[in-house]
């Protein structure tokens, strides 16, 4: 898949060294290596750092892959969790701006969502993370998903770029997705029937 001029290739286990590359030694976000919403917090918590890591690689080696990743040339500049909501059960918790609708249940594999967003610094505001998106909805479609939802900042609330590991509403706009709830200010969860 080529996007903007990157390449966004799904997480395979031949990959893995070019995401625990781009995470550093410490891990994404804390040391969270996109375990955020696998797990209940206090399993979470207990986890950061190398245990969280070890628990990624087994996940990308067992399959399929739980999202993809952007190039620019060879070098891996950003990454996307994607998949069934099935896979992300703390993305469902009936509090949270991403809850699921009765007609799109959690339970169904066919029901996706694009979850977490990670960008490296010097890439940032460069176009990789909407080439994220286009490729992660291209792995969904081809990945037989009925539909991809997210659950984006939108432009009014104001946060840090750390804040937006959600993606910000603009891309999902542009990509085709449409608002279908608000559970909580600044939040809407889109959706995009594929």
């Amino acid at each position: 898949m080529d996007k903007a001029g990157f390449k966004v290739f799904p997480l395979t286990p031949e990959r893995w060294p070019d995401l625990e590359e781009l995470f550093g030694p410490k891990g994404a976000c804390y040391g969270c290596w996109c375990n955020h919403f696998r797990m209940p917090q206090k399993q979470r918590m207990s986890l950061l750092g190398e245990g969280a890591r070890l628990l990624f690689a087994e996940r990308v080696r067992e399959g399929p892959p739980p999202g993809v990743l952007a190039y620019d040339g060879e070098t891996c500049i950003g990454w996307l969790q994607v998949g069934p909501r099935r896979d992300i059960p703390e993305w469902n918790n009936p509090r949270r701006a991403s809850t699921p609708l009765p007609d799109a249940p959690a339970e169904d594999a066919r029901n996706w969502a694009a979850s977490c967003f990670f960008v490296r610094r010097q890439w940032q505001g460069k176009g990789v993370t909407a080439a994220l998106l286009d490729g992660a909805v291209d792995f969904a479609r081809t990945s037989s998903a009925r539909l991809l939802e997210a659950a984006a900042m939108d432009h009014e609330l104001k946060r840090s770029s750390a804040g937006l590991y959600v993606g910000p509403e603009r891309i999902f706009l542009r990509a085709g997705f449409t608002e279908v709830a608000r559970h909580k200010e600044g939040r809407p969860l889109m959706r995009l029937m594929l």
